[in-house]
């Protein structure tokens, strides 16, 4: 079939693409055909996980008695990201060893912490995509009566220069890009991709003999973490809008705690129940803001000024004129630890900071200050 494939994401028509381990599969399956037929091919077809056969152009081939390589170049549809237009390549060499190994090579990152897809050690290229290429290269051999062992290395050239635009770093990957895909296709504005980061990183830290887990929507959260609580940002976990898979996140990785610092323009939608913070999703920050008031003693004219706020600093200002802000503040907090234990079932300790970015601290739920005690000390 071809290779364009539409998805609908808020009334947009969007592009699809095909991710770093279909690429790295192509090219393996491209390769290994030169090698045995000492041909060179232009395309090779591929089968992805999520059912979809791509047929994909081949570059830079190379052929010679013992060895073959050729690249596929990353691309993510719509969905821009850091490996988007990277050349993916694939040597395939005749082995000693039985049957067919992969490895990673030159822009392919080495995994050096514990808790992620491969252990540490091992070449950052991921279960779906190892056993894809390995599928692949297996077809290849066996139409071709091949009994001979096969050795496959991936590379991509500017892959460290490219990891340094992705979690890689942070999440103990080294030297370069991962290789990765569940489905083979990368989703226009896919939150999976997200959500799927987020996991490995509280994964990881888990792995690595932290029991409590320091959790931040995005900067300004792990800004004020590190510079106004003393906590450590290198740990922290960005989380972005997704509260409730970080929660689910730390509970099924077995954390003991969850921290999760953040501005009170996302983290309000907490008491409200919401755990995707994202607006499209659901902005009613200002009626939880002021049903909160109203519960406070606050009366229609409050209101009335409240809900015509843009911002929730606009909205903070307005309850401390009316010497509200602190009691409207503490019920807000106490909504959110209700809501924060219900998402977890109490089976770990949870809680939260809020803060403003003009008014700084207002609040923390109870147990918060524990929790912070904990972080830091397992960072020392």
């Amino acid at each position: 079939m071809g290779n364009e494939m539409f998805v609908y994401k808020n009334n947009r028509r969007l592009r699809s693409g095909y991710t770093t381990g279909t690429c790295a599969a192509a090219a393996s399956k491209a390769a290994a055909l030169m090698l045995l037929t000492q041909s060179l091919v232009d395309r090779v077809s591929v089968d992805t996980p999520k059912g979809v056969t791509l047929e994909l152009p081949v570059e830079e081939p190379s052929i010679r008695p013992d060895r073959a390589s050729c690249a596929v170049r990353k691309d993510g549809g719509d969905d821009v990201d850091a490996t988007d237009g990277l050349l993916i390549f694939s040597e395939v060499s005749f082995s000693d060893s039985p049957g067919i190994t992969v490895d990673g090579g030159r822009g392919v990152g080495r995994v050096t912490r514990k808790g992620l897809d491969q252990p540490p050690g091992e070449a950052a290229i991921n279960s779906t995509p190892r056993r894809m290429i390995c599928e692949s290269v297996s077809q290849i051999a066996g139409d071709l009566g091949c009994e001979r062992g096969l050795s496959v290395v991936v590379s991509v050239p500017e892959g460290e220069t490219a990891a340094d635009r992705t979690f890689n770093p942070r999440m103990g990957i080294c030297g370069g890009i991962s290789i990765i895909g569940t489905s083979g296709i990368v989703e226009p504005m896919s939150e999976k991709a997200l959500i799927d980061t987020i996991r490995a990183e509280i994964s990881m830290r888990t792995a690595s003999g932290h029991r409590y887990i320091l959790a931040v929507p995005g900067n300004y959260g792990a800004d004020y973490a590190c510079d106004s609580l003393g906590l450590p940002e290198d740990d922290a976990v960005r989380c972005s809008n997704f509260i409730g898979e970080t929660v689910d996140g730390a509970c099924e990785f077995g954390a003991s705690g969850l921290l999760i610092v953040g501005n009170l323009g996302k983290m309000v939608k907490v008491a409200g129940g919401i755990m995707n913070t994202h607006s499209r999703s659901a902005d009613c920050r200002m009626e939880i803001l002021t049903a909160n008031a109203m519960l406070c003693g606050g009366d229609a004219p409050l209101a009335e000024r409240m809900m015509s706020c843009v911002t929730t600093d606009d909205a903070l200002g307005v309850l401390k004129e009316c010497g509200m802000m602190e009691p409207t503040m503490d019920r807000i907090i106490g909504r959110m630890q209700e809501f924060l234990d219900y998402r977890c079932r109490r089976s770990i300790e949870v809680g939260a900071v809020v803060f403003s970015s003009e008014y700084g601290l207002l609040g923390m739920t109870e147990g918060a200050r524990g929790l912070m005690r904990k972080i830091k000390g397992e960072s020392a």
